[in-house]
């Protein structure tokens, strides 16, 4: 749902090569605490979010996630760091293509198909990221790379497909999940140079309050068809600190402890803990065209992270 921080927020010890060693130190307890952090807390939020909107309308519900995670960031020194008022219009345009949208995208698309095939369309964003990249940003893109895109576009339609068959609205629903991870990957090659000036929370912060405002109208709009239950207070709380605060912080710690590669396994486990989620908590069913289109989504997105100097 929030995509990961786009790089560390403190620099990398380097060898006597100077090369970084991230990748050879061994991952330690806490290391794997924080991984699991990350991935369980955004792979329940399809869950969550599906609970929530049993009683509220979908503009209450994406109004609330970037509010509360507000709450939570500004709690945090790191968060208050200073901006040069000079990429304040890009935070603005993050604030939109980061969260507004893709959190306003979500819920709506979670009233026509399942928690579990969300989150495993979900799963796309490295692929996304990639392929926004490359064809707007001018990145460098290897083979494998490339091919990872494709695949990764195959295993999109695989698990798509069954729902998007179903009936129209379930279409539609798969076409905002894909528009949602479009944003998103838009919006890690934008904020990726932000992120490495301020720090990822300082960034998160100005971004959750633009999406705050942004998305007020139709919260208000959501507030008076939505109706009060416990549950859904609850679900938003988990969606609003959890995914937008806990589970960013621990991620921006993890890339800071062991690199975005390895951190990168996150991805990984987000679609699997939405899938068994949505399957044991809410009775949906998968067939095998959408656990098969998973598996090939989830092979397309690890090539797109394959280093683009290996051949």
């Amino acid at each position: 749902m929030t995509t990961p921080p786009a790089r560390s927020t403190e620099p990398a010890s380097t060898g006597a090569e100077g090369m970084t060693d991230f990748g050879r130190s061994p991952m330690t307890p806490f290391d794997w605490l924080l991984l699991a952090t990350a991935g369980g807390v955004w792979g329940s939020s399809f869950l969550f979010m599906d609970v929530a909107l049993r009683a509220e309308h979908p503009g209450l519900v994406a109004w609330l996630r970037p509010a509360l995670g507000l709450c939570f960031l500004v709690c945090l020194p790191s968060a208050r760091r200073p901006v040069d008022r000079a990429d304040r219009p890009v935070l603005g345009l993050l604030g939109l293509l980061w969260m507004a949208i893709p959190l306003s995208l979500f819920p709506l698309a979670q009233t026509w198909i399942d928690s579990s095939i969300a989150g495993m369309l979900n799963s796309a964003m490295p692929v996304a990221t990639l392929a926004v990249g490359s064809l707007f940003f001018g990145v460098s893109t290897h083979r494998v790379q490339v091919a990872g895109v494709v695949i990764g576009i195959l295993g999109i339609v695989m698990v798509g497909l069954p729902s998007a068959s179903v009936e129209d609205t379930a279409a539609l629903g798969v076409l905002l999940v894909v528009a949602a991870i479009v944003c998103y990957g838009l919006s890690v090659n934008i904020a990726g140079p932000l992120q490495r000036r301020y720090g990822s929370t300082a960034v998160l912060l100005r971004v959750l309050a633009v999406a705050t405002v942004a998305t007020t109208p139709w919260g208000v709009v959501g507030l008076v068809d939505s109706n009060f239950a416990w549950s859904a207070v609850w679900a938003n709380l988990a969606v609003g600190f959890g995914g937008t605060g806990v589970a960013y912080v621990a991620a921006a710690t993890l890339v800071g402890r062991i690199g975005p590669v390895r951190m990168s396994a996150v991805t990984y486990l987000i679609p699997v803990v939405a899938a068994v989620l949505g399957v044991a908590l809410l009775g949906e069913r998968l067939g095998g065209l959408e656990i098969g289109g998973l598996v090939v989504l989830l092979f397309g997105a690890w090539m797109t992270t394959r280093s683009p100097t290996r051949d």
